[in-house]
C-alpha cells in the first residue's frame, strides 16, 4: 500500500450515492486507460471504499450492491477509478508536476546528445533550462513517456539535441574482469562478449547515448581505471569483429 500523502482521491457518483477511493496517480491513469499490470493492493492507499474519504465515512452496503453487485473493495475501487474523476488538491498538482518534471529532464538527459558537440551528452541543468526557456510545461497528469516528443519538439529551437544511442567496445584487465563486467553489462544490449586467455573480458554495449559520462565513470570506478574503451562507429562492424 501507498501512504495517504502519496493517494489521490477518485470519486464517482451514482444512483444518488458517492463513492471514493485513494489510490496513486500514476496508476490511477493506467486503471483508466486499462494499461495498469500490477497488483492493485500496492498502488491504494486504504483496501475500502469510502462515501467521504477525507472523514473515513462508508457508504451504506446496499448502495455499494446497487451499482457495483458487490460489496468487495478490491472488486469495487478499479471501477471507481475507470467510471470516476482523479480529484487532487493543488498541493497534490504542484507536488505531482514536479515529480514528473524531474522524470522528463532524466529520461531526455540520458537519452539526448548534442549534434553539434560530436553527440556529447547534455547535462541535467541545461536540458532543465531549456525546457524553461521554451515554456514547456509538464502535465501532471500524463506519464512522461507521451510527454517527451513534445518536449523535444520545443526544446529544438532552442539547443542542438537528438535522441542516439551509442555501442561502446570495453576491455577490462582480468584483475577486475569478474565484478566489473557484472556491472558493466547492466548498461545497456550487450551485443557480445568474449573471455580472453588472460583472463580479460571483452564487451560490446549499445545504449542510450547521454549514458556517456556514467557508463565512463561505471568503468573506471570498477577497474581502477585500467579498462580500454572505444566507441564503435560502425555497428555492421561487430559480425566480424
Amino acid at each position: 500500500m501507498i501512504s495517504l500523502e502519496e493517494a489521490v482521491t477518485a470519486r464517482l457518483e451514482s444512483h444518488g450515492a458517492r463513492f471514493e477511493v485513494l489510490v496513486d496517480p500514476d496508476a490511477a491513469l493506467e486503471i483508466k486507460r486499462d494499461e495498469f499490470e500490477g497488483d492493485l493492493a500496492d498502488v491504494i492507499a486504504a483496501e475500502d471504499v469510502f462515501e467521504d474519504a477525507s472523514r473515513g465515512d462508508r457508504p451504506a452496503e446496499n448502495d455499494l450492491e446497487t451499482v457495483f453487485d458487490t460489496t468487495e473493495p478490491l472488486e469495487i475501487i478499479p471501477e471507481v477509478i475507470k467510471d470516476g474523476e482523479i480529484q487532487i488538491t493543488a498541493d497534490q498538482r504542484r507536488e505531482m508536476q514536479e515529480q514528473k518534471r524531474k522524470q522528463l529532464i532524466d529520461t531526455i538527459t540520458r537519452n539526448a546528445v548534442n549534434p553539434q558537440m560530436d553527440n556529447a551528452p547534455h547535462p541535467p541543468e541545461r536540458i532543465e533550462n531549456a525546457l524553461e526557456e521554451a515554456g514547456f510545461t509538464v502535465d501532471p497528469m500524463e506519464p512522461v513517456e507521451q510527454q517527451v516528443d513534445d518536449a523535444l519538439d520545443d526544446l529544438r529551437p532552442v539547443i542542438p539535441i537528438r535522441f542516439e544511442e551509442v555501442t561502446v567496445a570495453v576491455q577490462i584487465p582480468a584483475e577486475h574482469a569478474g565484478s566489473a563486467q557484472a556491472k558493466i553489462r547492466t548498461f545497456g544490449d550487450l551485443e557480445r562478449e568474449e573471455w580472453q586467455p588472460d583472463g580479460s573480458w571483452i564487451g560490446v554495449l549499445t545504449f542510450p547515448a547521454g549514458m556517456q559520462n556514467d557508463f565512463y565513470d561505471t568503468v573506471n570506478e570498477h577497474t581502477s581505471g585500467n579498462a580500454e574503451t572505444e566507441i564503435v562507429k560502425d555497428t555492421d562492424d561487430l559480425k566480424t569483429r
